[in-house]
């Protein structure tokens, strides 16, 4: 039976802000005349000075006080969405170096109880190519992290794969994590707020990493590794229908990139999921099934998810001991090269 209190644990999409980003975004929310905007809509929460507000700027008090009490070893942390990517590409620089500088000295601080992902800023590809080599190789961080669209693109688009390859080379995990649906996606969700977490996210993320594939993005570069997070943002679930039609519509002569693989095969060998914000036994057995026991992490999605009911439900999985050890933390060190702990 597998002692729960020993599992190390380390959640892998834990966000956190920086007064600067918060600065910034202020300003783009009070100057927004565009009518209503969903990405708008959730940044005046986060800058309402509510819980929530303290929580991503609280680095090293509230935050450690709740990992020590849910037993969490370490958080691998990512600056809340929408990261830079509504700003101007000079203030998205100039925030992006910023966040980093900060994230990098909280881990020189507490190198056991934080690891991070870098923020760049897509929109100016030349200069995050060369922010993330410097997050990579000169701070020391773990990977990089885009929210999704940058001005309603995606990463497919051939303009941003310099960053696409520059993190295969760095071998630098890619965490695309949520964000609103596009400009042009997101009317249809409007009524009852079906643009945010409830429905826009997964299938906005989603579509972002199926288009990752279908562009042939990993062809180009077969070493790039992408995380999705909440357990695929749905496409495991898909991978029949998906391969079958991707298949079956060349006769239609629609048009798509000609791929060496499957579209599934792609997403087991390029893909880690985590398991954030979706606390169920069903859809984790299957991801085990589907994807193996190597490609899913555990996550909490802190501080939009609360801590304690996630790390229970980790701690009450019925899995076998190598499995959940390589789910609460294993495959997060391996992934993200996170040192393990000394032995004592």
């Amino acid at each position: 039976m597998t002692d729960t209190n020993a599992l190390r644990i380390i959640p892998a999409e834990e966000a956190f802000a920086v007064p600067e980003q918060m600065a910034e975004m202020r300003k783009v929310v009070e100057n927004w005349s565009g009518g209503y905007d969903p990405d708008i809509f959730l940044w005046e929460k986060m800058l309402s000075g509510s819980p929530l507000t303290r929580r991503l700027l609280d680095l090293d008090g509230e935050r450690i006080q709740i990992m020590d009490e849910a037993g969490i070893a370490m958080q691998l942390l990512s600056l809340t969405s929408t990261g830079v990517q509504m700003f101007d590409p000079d203030t998205a620089v100039a925030v992006a170096e910023v966040a980093n500088d900060r994230l990098a000295e909280l881990i020189g601080r507490f190198p056991t109880r934080f690891a991070g992902l870098a923020t760049v800023a897509p929109q100016d590809p030349a200069r995050a190519v060369k922010e993330l080599e410097r997050s990579i190789n000169t701070l020391g961080l773990n990977g990089l992290v885009i929210n999704s669209h940058t001005n309603g693109e995606y990463l497919s688009d051939r303009k941003y794969w310099p960053i696409l390859e520059a993190a295969a080379e760095l071998g630098a995990p890619l965490y695309i994590h949520p964000r609103s649906p596009t400009p042009l996606m997101a009317p249809a969700y409007r009524e009852d707020h079906l643009e945010h977490a409830i429905w826009g996210y997964q299938a906005e993320t989603g579509l972002h990493g199926l288009r990752l594939i279908t562009s042939g993005v990993f062809d180009a570069f077969p070493k790039l590794k992408v995380i999705l997070g909440h357990m695929g943002e749905g496409i495991p679930y898909w991978f029949y229908r998906i391969d079958w039609m991707h298949d079956m519509t060349k006769s239609l002569d629609m048009v798509r990139a000609e791929l060496q693989m499957k579209p599934s095969d792609y997403f087991r060998r390029n893909f880690a999921i985590t398991t954030s914000g979706v606390n169920w036994d069903p859809p984790l057995k299957y991801n085990l099934d589907v994807l193996g026991a190597d490609n899913v992490m555990f996550a909490v999605d802190y501080p939009y998810q609360e801590t304690h009911e996630s790390v229970n439900w980790l701690r009450a999985l019925d899995l076998p001991a190598d499995v959940k050890a390589k789910l609460a933390g294993g495959n997060a060190e391996r992934i993200f090269k996170i040192k393990a702990p000394a032995a004592a």
